[in-house]
């Protein structure tokens, strides 16, 4: 039988309490059931909200405050930008593909890794500094070009997309508020 999804309670006081280990656990026990990649969902303990994504943005902001930041100033004002913008939608799901992409592609070092050393090929940490020492440029390259890439595929859809609503309206598109002056 397979395991239900962890459940943990998250009080008034800002404890959170773990149902299966009937224990108060920190957001570090929480990141680390990220990275162990348990299911597990936060509710609010009196209102039985999910606060879920709350808890995993806590945890992001305290690893960006404590060390190296992953995202940089211009790269949050842009994700910030897209909030209210009908692309909203399309960039969520562009970024969560993209890091899905990425994480195979590192599972799959992994498993390679595995399959030369065995047991003894050290940590997915420990492998992807290795890879990135000697890999570095190239991988910047293919990045590059990935972005190229993407960025074309987009100016094509736009393009595509500009095209579909001439032909929709052929003479020409009018708001609706451009014509009401004209009656």
């Amino acid at each position: 039988m397979a395991e239900q999804r962890r459940l943990i309670k998250k009080y008034p006081n800002r404890r959170l309490y773990d149902t299966r280990t009937s224990s108060y656990i920190t957001l570090v026990d929480v990141k680390e059931l990220v990275l162990a990649s348990e299911d597990f969902e936060v509710v609010d303990a009196k209102t039985g909200e999910d606060l879920t994504r709350a808890i995993l943005l806590q945890i992001i902001l305290e690893e960006e405050a404590g060390g190296a930041p992953m995202f940089s100033s211009d790269l949050l004002s842009h994700m910030i930008r897209f909030y209210g913008n009908a692309m909203q939608g399309m960039m969520g799901r562009y970024i969560e593909n993209n890091i899905h992409a990425f994480a195979e592609m590192q599972g799959k070092l992994k498993d390679q890794a595995k399959a030369v050393y065995g047991d003894n090929a050290g940590s997915s940490h420990d492998l992807w500094a290795q890879f990135l020492n000697f890999q570095g440029p190239a991988m910047q390259h293919m990045m590059g070009t990935y972005v190229d890439q993407n960025k074309k595929m987009f100016e094509q859809m736009q393009e595509s997309l500009q095209e579909q609503t001439r032909k929709m309206f052929p003479g020409g598109y009018v708001a609706p508020e451009d014509t009401e002056g004209k009656k």
